[in-house]
């Protein structure tokens, strides 16, 4: 089931939450809506789900258009962040809901519909659990009998809003990996809202970057990670270094350091601001091209990882490199070293972008 998003405008009195949003998901793709907090990934999401009107435009499933069509109608599936399971219900009570309140016509046979329980608990790796309450589930088994209730009634969309925001790490990052693989098995157009870049970049097929109720870029997640449409998508995407400086007729200077930046032949000493990441900042001991002069000021182990703080010679702006234990062991680096930072990959604008 295709969904096209055709020039969406949604309002909330004096504050614009979606400003002419036009979106194309494509048939059983899993699509991650990505952004900050007011970006309007969600009021973008419960527009899909039929449970807020638009002010303007229009919604199509499959090409048909769906915009008045009641929430009812669409066979979509919602899930929400605090699973809003209902607490004197059990497992099994809770999934077969949405089937036990179908028109008396529509509704299958109690046979039918344990079997399909059954099917679904298996299904979300929740067997044997049928007869526990909600509230003798940990969250992520919580969640994931809130999506068990949600394909119970076959749903031609799958909608979750912040499906892992209210769990720890840990259960996140196996729920992350838990929900690709059910995805790749059942194959329904999926579209999940989120804030964890992490996230939206390790499961979904597409990403879709939203900043102040608009689109900023849309596209599978190695792309709009490597090929950032514009500051905003790379400043939200990664740890990120800013180098202020001027771009002249394709060379950029920046930090103390000059470079090429043809896509800006045509600037003409125009400010600009070089953005490069943390891990794609390289260290070392003896100055190389293209490399700043920059004094260590403050070291972090984290993980698997150890950050490194620098402030630089030129200007005394600060930089932060992550490197590898490996490199950093064999660097050997300590606080209030002279050293040198070279931008492995930096990708320049010719204005000052508002983050």
């Amino acid at each position: 089931m295709s969904i096209e998003i055709n020039h969406i405008t949604k309002r909330f009195g004096a504050f614009t939450a979606l400003a002419d949003v036009s979106l194309a998901i494509p048939s059983g793709q899993l699509v991650a809506l990505l952004g900050p907090s007011g970006s309007g990934k969600t009021t973008l999401l419960r527009i899909i789900a039929g449970l807020e009107t638009p002010d303007s435009g229009t919604i199509r499933f499959n090409g048909e258009d769906t915009t008045a069509r009641h929430v009812r109608d669409r066979h979509v599936g919602f899930v929400f962040q605090h699973y809003a399971l209902f607490r004197h219900m059990t497992v099994a009570e809770n999934v077969a809901f949405g089937l036990k309140v179908r028109p008396r016509r529509d509704r299958p046979s109690r046979a039918q519909i344990r079997k399909k329980v059954e099917e679904l608990l298996r299904l979300v790796q929740l067997e044997g659990l049928a007869d526990r309450y909600p509230a003798q589930l940990s969250g992520g088994q919580r969640q994931r009998v809130a999506l068990a209730r949600a394909l119970a009634v076959e749903p031609q969309i799958l909608l979750l809003d912040e499906p892992f925001g209210a769990l720890d790490a840990r259960v996140r990052a196996e729920l992350r990996r838990w929900l690709r693989h059910l995805h790749d098995e059942i194959r329904v157009t999926s579209v999940f809202v989120t804030h964890d870049q992490e996230e939206a970049l390790e499961v979904a097929d597409a990403v879709v970057v939203m900043n102040a109720g608009q689109v900023e870029q849309v596209g599978p997640p190695e792309a709009v990670y490597e090929h950032p449409a514009n500051p905003f998508v790379f400043n939200f995407l990664g740890n990120v270094n800013l180098f202020r400086g001027r771009v002249d007729k394709g060379r950029a200077y920046l930090g103390g350091i000059a470079l090429a930046a043809p896509e800006h032949g045509a600037a003409d000493d125009v400010p600009a601001v070089g953005y490069v990441r943390s891990h794609d900042l390289v260290v070392e001991r003896t100055q190389g091209e293209a490399a700043m002069a920059a004094e260590v000021t403050h070291i972090q182990a984290v993980g698997s990882t150890v950050r490194v703080t620098l402030t630089l010679t030129e200007n005394a702006e600060t930089a932060e490199a992550e490197l590898t234990r490996e490199a950093f062991a064999n660097l050997g680096l300590e606080k209030g070293e002279k050293v040198f930072v070279r931008p492995r990959h930096i990708k320049v604008f010719v204005e000052d972008y508002q983050i």
